[in-house]
């Protein structure tokens, strides 16, 4: 009899959209915007119960403080000041854990800070110096071989079902007509070759190695319930279940 195996979806939630309670049935965790690049405690606490309604698990998603551009824009900003505002959002978000009885599983950086702490080093280590300053026990989802990764070592490997990958195993700039998979038998093939096979063919068709442990669907993309509807089937059918809460 084959083994029953779990995987962890992970998807960003709380963000303005009409359809996270629709696609809480095809995750396990979930990333909540936490006043950055969106949010206030109002968006975190309705997202927080409905996560904890559909035993999906919580992480903070935290952005550089850039509302206009939805966080998806690099900031000059101090380290100071950035500092500040992540250990205010992050904070936002523990506090409302705490109140609605829920235990914080993570934090996921968002958008540009995510892409930006691949490879900066100094900014990694800003993102270090919050973490251990608000002496946090639960992991950060961050791209393997990263400097965010080689700052903390409480990190669990991600990669991305719905976006294409350069050939240094960054992410295609959203800039790129190419970056983003809407497709979803496209997304299905992805995260299989990275749960199986821990690897990825990159945008100019090099495969390259992808070893993670979580994967992302964005929740903002059009067809993002068609997508994950499609991948939940697939998973039954191939005997994988969803790693949930309880």
């Amino acid at each position: 009899m084959d083994v029953k195996r779990t995987i962890d979806i992970n998807c960003d939630l709380g963000e303005g959209m009409s359809n996270d309670a629709d696609l809480m049935a095809f995750i396990s965790s979930c990333n909540i915007a936490c006043g950055g690049h969106f949010g206030t405690r109002e968006t975190i606490r309705s997202t927080v119960q409905l996560a904890k309604l559909h035993g999906v698990k919580v992480g903070a998603h935290p952005s550089y403080p850039d509302k206009e551009n939805f966080g998806r824009k690099s900031m000059s900003i101090s380290s100071s000041e950035l500092a500040a505002s992540l250990h205010g959002q992050i904070s936002d978000f523990l506090s409302v854990c705490k109140e609605e009885g829920v235990n914080p599983n993570h934090i996921k950086l968002h958008g540009a800070l995510y892409n930006d702490c691949s490879t900066n080093e100094s900014l990694a280590e800003v993102i270090r110096g919050v973490y251990e300053g608000l002496n946090l026990n639960i992991p950060m989802y961050a791209p393997p071989n990263s400097a965010l990764s080689s700052k903390i070592e409480n990190t669990i490997s991600e990669a991305f079902i719905d976006r294409r990958y350069n050939e240094n195993g960054t992410l295609v700039s959203r800039a790129q007509p190419n970056a983003l998979i809407e497709d979803s038998t496209q997304a299905w093939n992805q995260l299989v070759r990275m749960y199986v096979d821990q690897e990825v063919v990159s945008s100019n068709g090099e495969v390259i190695p992808m070893s993670a442990e979580t994967f992302c669907l964005h929740g903002d993309a059009n067809n993002a319930r068609d997508i994950a509807e499609f991948i939940g089937t697939k998973l039954d059918s191939s005997n994988i279940s969803l790693d949930r809460n309880g």
